[in-house]
């Protein structure tokens, strides 16, 4: 049932962020501008969850009248061990949000004032368990941009805009997660942005129609799971939506990612911490994953997620130690170098602990190229590790057209066959793009769950069909398409072409008929 007062603050909280982007945008490109947007956001959020942790103790002491934000900076200090021990942070009153925003209209340093505060939050998490995770947090927030402004005093006055406005957004209590909302506008900034800002912006944006199908295909019978992984997390908005899915406390080891990109690896732990996950709940890292992974001492995974970059290059059999690497060396051949996209799927494979499932977006040509793409189906699916293949409507991602396909992978398998199901015209349009609903996503994920044949949609493969097949994953391949066009009777066709022709030949012999008499 859809909680209408739910829907009404969402709405609310999207208008309000994009008038604030509408207004601040100027001459910032609005992929560029998301960055400020969403590390002021962030400044709020830590701000605030400072606040309320602290005060909350403190009320619970007895000192009701107490506020962290009005005590002075030097008797905040006595605290800061202590909290950044538990918080993995710490920010002094005097640079809080709340306090940076009431003076900022007056501060002609104002672009100082927050460059200090950022380097402090980052810099107050050094030698704590959390250095990891705020090192570098605030990188993209340039206040020095020439993109905010040609001289100080104009980016000064953007800055101050940007923070009333943020200030302005209804997000209510930081305890108060009735819509997520830090979370919610993080999100939908992205899909905002990356909608508008095609490849650039979608490359490393899952949309939430297909991040939810993926973890609902990957959580199948569970109720909660160990850890959850994506070798290429993005921005973490697939890693998230376990939390969504399945619940806060189901995750009950933690988040793990690495992304390769650093501007997207820090708005994925901006989006972590906007989602209330703690310091010590998330792992994401910046590294190639291909060639150097940094989770060896993690894996194995119960959940793994990932819409990993489509055909891109990789060092593949130029680096001679890779063929030895125990994630890829069991296949016998590296994936091409001008494709990586079967070198995630093996390592994603490698990974995956033996009660675990794997779900990844895959480019449809690895399902039937051959050379040393067939040569790794061929060992997927003889070890049978393989589960489901869907194949997926086009136009479903940012930035791209093309109709991507989802491999599920497990160790132990019940059964020596493989689902195929064909989900091309699962989808709605909406604008430019197509669009999973939830009846769509339920109806593939039953059909997967109940490993169901159905005329036209589904069918479960043996592994000698595939084999006959030539290790092919197509669904095409075993899925017949519905014939949609129009049944034609031909007995009843010919009769009608027979009577067409007798009236012809009665028509022609009565012109011939009038103009005799009219020659006559």
């Amino acid at each position: 049932m859809i909680d209408t007062k739910k829907e009404q603050e969402r709405d609310e909280l999207h208008r309000a962020i994009w008038a604030i982007a509408d207004e601040l945008r100027g001459a910032v490109d609005g992929w560029d501008f998301k960055n400020y947007v969403l590390g002021m956001m962030f400044y709020r959020y830590i701000s605030e969850n400072l606040c309320s942790y602290i005060n909350e103790g403190e009320i619970k002491a007895g000192n009701i009248e107490f506020a962290f934000a009005k005590m002075s900076d030097e008797d905040a200090e006595e605290a800061r061990d202590g909290l950044v021990e538990e918080k993995g942070f710490f920010i002094l009153p005097s640079e809080l949000f709340c306090n940076v925003r009431a003076k900022a209209a007056n501060d002609e340093n104002l672009n100082e004032t927050l460059e200090s505060v950022f380097r402090n939050i980052e810099e107050s998490a050094k030698g704590s368990d959390a250095k990891n995770d705020f090192a570098g947090l605030f990188d993209d927030f340039d206040v020095n941009s020439n993109k905010l402004g040609s001289t100080v005093a104009k980016r000064n006055e953007k800055l101050v805009k940007l923070l009333n406005g943020v200030a302005q957004m209804n997000l209510g209590d930081v305890k108060d997660h009735s819509i997520d909302a830090f979370g919610d506008a993080y999100e939908y900034l992205m899909s905002m942005y990356a909608s508008n800002a095609g490849k650039s912006g979608g490359e490393f944006y899952t949309p939430a129609d297909v991040s939810e199908l993926l973890t609902r295909l990957g959580t199948v019978g569970k109720t909660e799971i160990n850890k959850v992984y994506d070798p290429a997390c993005g921005s973490g908005s697939l890693l998230l939506k376990v939390e969504t899915v399945l619940g806060k406390e189901a995750v009950r080891n933690g988040y793990y990612g690495q992304e390769i990109n650093i501007t997207t690896y820090n708005l994925c732990r901006i989006n972590m911490f906007l989602h209330d996950i703690g310091f010590d709940k998330f792992n994401v890292a910046c590294e190639d994953t291909l060639i150097a992974p940094q989770h060896w001492d993690d894996e194995p995974f119960e959940l793994i997620v990932s819409n990993p970059p489509y055909s891109i290059k990789w060092a593949g059999d130029e680096n001679p130690l890779l063929i030895n690497d125990p994630r890829f060396a069991p296949a016998g051949v590296l994936a091409p170098k001008s494709k990586a996209d079967l070198a995630f799927i093996m390592h994603s494979l490698s990974w995956l602990a033996s009660n675990g499932t794997a779900t990844i977006v895959c480019f449809p040509g690895i399902m039937y190229r051959g050379g040393a793409e067939q040569k790794i189906r061929k060992y997927l699916v003889d070890n049978n590790f393989v589960d489901c293949i869907i194949q997926l409507p086009s136009n479903l991602f940012f930035g791209t057209s093309i109709a991507t396909c989802i491999m599920v992978m497990k160790k132990n398998k019940n059964d020596n066959q493989t689902l195929f199901v064909d989900a091309s015209n699962e989808c709605i349009k909406v604008t430019n793009n197509n669009k999973l609903t939830p009846k769509n996503i339920e109806r593939i994920v039953d059909i997967f769950a109940n490993r169901e044949e159905v005329k036209h949609f589904s069918h479960l493969a043996s592994y000698e069909e595939v084999v006959e097949n030539e290790y092919n994953l197509s669904v095409s391949t075993y899925v017949e398409a519905e014939d949609t066009r129009e049944k034609i009777d031909i007995v009843k066709l010919n009769a009608e072409i027979e009577e067409i022709v007798m009236r012809e030949d009665e028509l022609r012999e009565a012109i011939r008929n009038i103009i005799e008499e009219i020659e006559v």
